[in-house]
């Protein structure tokens, strides 16, 4: 009787967490970012996922994740997991000098190529991108471009 109990128990508890887990991994999806038209080959890219506005596009540390990959090609993919559902935006530098930030000149123009999600103009007259512009929802597994620039859009 007392097995008996013992395994009911084990059972039930066995039960809830793999509820629990299931529940989980509903409610979070996977994001692949293909980063495409790398210039160089030396230092690394830099990707920051925001999921607010706060910070976007330029802050350090005030992303919701970031990584920074070394540059072995033209092209590369990283792929982000078990991410809330939500949405979100996502900044890309190519850092050639691995100083984790995008080195821009005195006028604030960059000097090192960038990507934005949604691959939006960015010019002097259109300014920075905002994160509704660059902003997508993630509610299921996901794989996004973004195109690398190197200097402004006419």
């Amino acid at each position: 009787m007392k097995m008996l109990k013992c395994g009911l128990l084990f059972f039930t508890l066995a039960s809830i967490g793999l509820a629990i887990q299931a529940h989980a991994v509903e409610d979070s999806a996977n994001l692949t970012v293909a980063i495409k038209g790398i210039q160089n080959q030396k230092g690394q890219v830099c990707l920051r996922i925001y999921d607010s506005e706060s910070g976007f596009p330029l802050g350090n540390n005030s992303e919701f994740k970031s990584q920074c990959i070394k540059i072995t090609g033209n092209s590369l993919e990283q792929e982000f997991t078990g991410l809330k559902k939500g949405t979100y935006a996502i900044a890309v530098i190519d850092d050639q000098n691995e100083n984790n930030k995008l080195d821009r000149d005195f006028f604030g123009i960059p000097e090192e190529g960038f990507g934005i999600s949604n691959n939006p103009t960015v010019s002097i007259k259109t300014g920075t991108p905002n994160f509704q512009t660059a902003s997508f929802s993630l509610q299921k597994n996901k794989k996004i471009d973004i195109e690398m620039k190197y200097s402004l859009d006419p």
